[in-house]
């Protein structure tokens, strides 16, 4: 009797000290994220997984990015997304689409604002990244597309990248013949400028949790 107490007693101690696995990193995004035109494994959500385990950080990035999607597309995928993989952070790269199509800024306010407090309602933190769209929009749409993303920074208290493609739009060796997505050379690019934000999410983390 002595033997069985003391056999579940060292499995109770051990359940109790193994921290729990880290969900990891869900990316809900577009075709940026998606790589589109690009292998997979060219993509920047790719490159930043590699980069969380060249930092000894390593965490599994969940990449649920689709080309075309909109926020109310986003929206309506996340609860199952959620649900699957149960994340400890969400990125958020969506907007580009509802911009190209004229699509009204408040509804895309909404959906994101939604997609940000359901995130967290499910245990997840968020990280938002910002787009623009092309001046041909007309300066009142263009200005109220990209004060989205402000708002959104501002009310929900989330960090934000203002524009994931800084540096990178605009260059024709950086991008694809279509001028909208870039391409392998690119995405080196977008990581850096989605990095600083997402590693200061890391840096809060727990060790233990990280490299379990």
């Amino acid at each position: 009797m002595n033997v069985l107490r003391n056999w579940l007693g060292a499995i109770l101690i051990c359940s109790l000290s193994v921290p729990a696995a880290a969900q990891g990193i869900l990316i809900v995004g577009d075709s940026i994220s998606a790589a589109f035109g690009l292998e997979i494994s060219d993509g920047w959500a790719t490159l930043l997984e590699q980069r969380l385990a060249a930092e000894n950080k390593p965490l599994p990035v969940h990449n649920a990015s689709v080309s075309g999607d909109t926020t109310a597309g986003g929206l309506a995928r996340l609860p199952s997304l959620l649900e699957q993989h149960e994340p400890d952070l969400v990125i958020l790269e969506l907007g580009g689409n509802d911009g190209l199509r004229g699509l009204p800024p408040d509804n895309m306010q909404q959906n994101l604002t939604a997609m940000v407090q359901r995130s967290r309602a499910a245990g997840a933190e968020v990280i938002l990244l910002g787009m623009r769209i092309p001046p041909n929009y007309g300066v009142r749409y263009t200005r109220a597309f990209e004060q989205v993303y402000q708002n959104i920074a501002e009310q929900q208290q989330v960090p934000l990248v203002p524009f994931l493609l800084d540096g990178v739009a605009g260059r024709s060796e950086l991008m694809q013949a279509d001028g909208i997505h870039p391409n392998a050379l690119g995405q080196p690019g977008i990581l850096e400028n989605a990095w600083p934000v997402i590693r200061e999410w890391v840096l809060t983390q727990r060790p233990a949790a990280i490299n379990d």
